[in-house]
């Protein structure tokens, strides 16, 4: 008798949260995404003009992202892991004393999948091109590695068993100094700081730490500040990325310091939201700014829109060259560093003398796009392994151009709009081969 009353108690409380998590979306609305999540779109009875087949699975999809109390549940789930110092989002790791660390920089902190000694070499290449182009227009060029938390701060991480951060960083360094590439070493300038300037819940820098990166950066384009240095009087309320990642529906105790100084800038377009795409600023400071910038920017960026007269920042990872600015930023965390070889920038491709060997050595494939006005991009994959250290070029009637590297051995170009590609040239094995180029269809 007992048994079957516990079942049917079971059962009724099975039913009462079911209907609950269900009917609770009809007064309260569809939970909404927490941090960086993507959650599934309301199904379709019909797609593209057809019956959708999918339209069971995407409304249960739906439901799972969308029910009553979604939010508070994952909350509490994750709480009672970290009782047992598990956590309970795939993009967090718990440290001690309530650090909270990024999943995604897990690579660089252990020395996995490093760069290749090529995709080195192809990214200082990209970077040294992208730097001479601005030079030749007049500009200042400068590249920054915002560093991963766990690199500066890794004395909260758990163990590992191997921790050997910031191997890709240094190496591409190495070749940056080498080839004197303006470049600032904002790992060396946090590390002489007794201070962490990174949050302990959140992926970057709080507000005195993006104060910091500003002032060498001003320094390095000769406009030297000393915002790091001014009060910082107050403390704001910070909802870290990764908090709201492991707790969605939790309050972050973390505060953020503030600036004591006045930051004379205004938006100069409709967007002003850290985290636009794009931002446009007017300053107090004098000369304009064309900034490329990721996630670090949002508490990097009110800094140098006040040491500039004008400034653009942009997320976007397409960096465009051509566009306006007597100073060019380029701004990466360290996790990414590939992408200096996975996206293209846009600007012409340099023209070069080259001696060419008198015989082809096979045919090779390639696409074009439409450019920026004027030009043509040229992208391929080489038909052969390069050296490790083999510039690419496109030999283009009288006239050659050296091309930008990208991943997997492959290049890319903007060649002006008159000029066809005809013919490829790399070093293999020591030796100059030269493939003739046609058009892939």
């Amino acid at each position: 008798m007992k048994q079957t009353i516990l079942k049917w108690c079971f059962v009724a409380v099975f039913f009462a949260a079911s209907i609950t998590l269900s009917l609770g979306i009809l007064f309260d609305g569809p939970s909404k995404a927490g941090a960086n999540e993507q959650l599934a779109k309301p199904p379709e009875l019909v797609s593209d003009g057809v019956y959708n087949p999918d339209l069971l699975s995407d409304a249960a999809a739906w439901v799972g992202d969308h029910f009553f109390l979604r939010q508070e549940l994952i909350t509490l789930h994750n709480r009672l892991s970290a009782v047992v110092h598990t956590s309970g989002a795939e993009d967090v790791v718990l440290g001690s004393n309530g650090w909270l660390y990024y999943d995604s920089t897990m690579d660089n902190y252990t020395a996995q999948n490093l760069m290749t000694h090529r995709e080195l070499f192809s990214a200082a290449t990209n970077l040294e091109l992208m730097a001479n182009y601005c030079r030749e227009q007049g500009k200042e060029f400068l590249f920054v590695i915002a560093p991963n938390k766990n690199t500066l701060y890794p004395e909260n991480m758990p163990d590992t068993g191997i921790a050997n951060p910031r191997q890709d960083a240094e190496n591409l360094h190495k070749e940056l100094t080498a080839r004197q590439i303006p470049y600032v070493d904002l790992f060396a300038l946090f590390d002489a700081q007794k201070e962490p300037l990174y949050f302990v819940h959140d992926s970057h820098w709080n507000s005195k730490g993006a104060a910091l990166a500003a002032d060498a950066i001003n320094s390095a384009f000769g406009k030297p500040s000393q915002y790091f240095s001014d009060p910082f009087s107050a403390t704001a309320p910070h909802q870290g990325d990764l908090y709201e990642m492991l707790y969605p529906a939790g309050q972050d105790p973390e505060q953020d310091p503030v600036y004591g100084g006045k930051l004379n800038f205004t938006y100069a377009g409709a967007a002003t939201k850290p985290d636009s795409i794009t931002l446009k600023t007017e300053g107090s400071g004098e000369g304009s700014l064309l900034a490329y910038r990721d996630s670090f920017g949002n508490l990097l960026y009110p800094y140098l829109a006040d040491s500039f007269a004008a400034a653009t920042f942009s997320r976007s990872t397409r960096y465009d060259l051509t566009k306006p600015g007597d100073f060019v930023l380029i701004e990466l965390v360290e996790r990414n560093l590939r992408y200096l070889i996975t996206n293209l920038p846009v600007m012409p491709a340099p023209e070069r003398e080259q001696t060419l060997p008198h015989a082809s050595s096979g045919t090779a494939s390639f696409t074009t796009a439409k450019g920026t006005e004027g030009y043509t991009q040229v992208k391929g994959t080489l038909p052969a392994t390069p050296d490790t250290d083999s510039r690419v070029y496109l030999v283009c009637g009288e006239k050659t151009y050296e091309a930008l590297l990208t991943e997997n051995n492959s290049y890319g170009a903007y060649i002006p709009a008159e000029e066809t590609a005809e013919k490829l040239l790399f070093i293999q094995n020591g030796q100059a081969v030269l493939y003739d180029l046609k058009i892939e269809k």
